[in-house]
């Protein structure tokens, strides 16, 4: 038996679909939401007396990955107050891992195009 890639029951892959789909459906509206909150605050900041360049995408990025971070441990992300420590350390170790895996790993690995 190969424990690396189950054969799924039907009921399985048909919740991996749903699963799947809604992941990309929801991410689609968060770049939308981050998106249009960069044009909408560029668009009314050029009615007021700010010369500054507007938030940037990367800010609006920000803005949410922070309070969705504190959101995921339990705290209020408005005032970013309460929450798990033990849990918010071990999210933050998932993100040290996906570096390690991912961004630093991946520059190690040969490239597979490449042949």
């Amino acid at each position: 038996m190969n424990d690396t890639c189950p054969v799924r029951t039907p009921a399985q892959r048909q919740y991996m679909e749903i699963d799947e789909k809604a992941r990309h459906v929801m991410m689609a509206r968060i770049y939308k939401a981050i998106e249009d909150a960069t044009v909408e605050a560029a668009e009314e900041l050029k009615s007021t007396e700010w010369r500054e360049a507007p938030p940037a995408y990367e800010y609006f990025v920000s803005v949410a990955h922070q309070k969705l971070f504190v959101h995921l441990c339990g705290g209020d992300p408005e005032t970013f107050k309460g929450g798990d420590p033990e849990l918010a350390a071990h999210i933050l170790t998932n993100g040290r891992n996906i570096v390690d895996h991912y961004f630093i790993g991946a520059k190690a690995e040969p490239d597979a195009d490449k042949t």
